[in-house]
């Protein structure tokens, strides 16, 4: 599919976003998460460096679970029986999501509550 316009490339992308987000329950629970740090970051007055390690960390877990989502739609159009390869493939993406989110419970951890002591 090739684009004339770089705005069909951003309609594409969000198309894929909001496809994730209608269709994935974690993602809107990450989406959730990331909304009520934003929502109460304000109140921390982090700094600059601070708010830009939230915004990767955020970003890293978000993006983490839009790769694990295609790779899911991926593996199961190609393997339409069960396969030990696919069920790795799909274990490896959501074991990146869990990575990512364990990093930012970590984040939040030294940010958030490190402020509250």
């Amino acid at each position: 599919m090739k684009s004339r316009n770089i705005f069909y490339s951003f309609k594409y992308a969000i198309s894929g976003i909001i496809y994730a987000f209608r269709t994935q329950r974690n993602l809107k629970i990450h989406f959730l998460a990331a909304a009520g740090v934003l929502l109460v970051s304000p109140f921390f007055h982090f700094s600059k460096v601070e708010l830009l390690l939230l915004s990767f960390t955020i970003t890293l877990v978000i993006v983490c679970e839009l790769f694990n989502t295609a790779i899911e739609i991926v593996v199961d159009m190609v393997a339409k029986k069960y396969h030990p390869l696919a069920k790795i493939a799909k274990d490896v993406a959501a074991g990146a999501v869990l990575v990512s989110a364990i990093n930012a419970l970590v984040v939040a951890y030294f940010l958030f509550i490190s402020r509250m002591e």
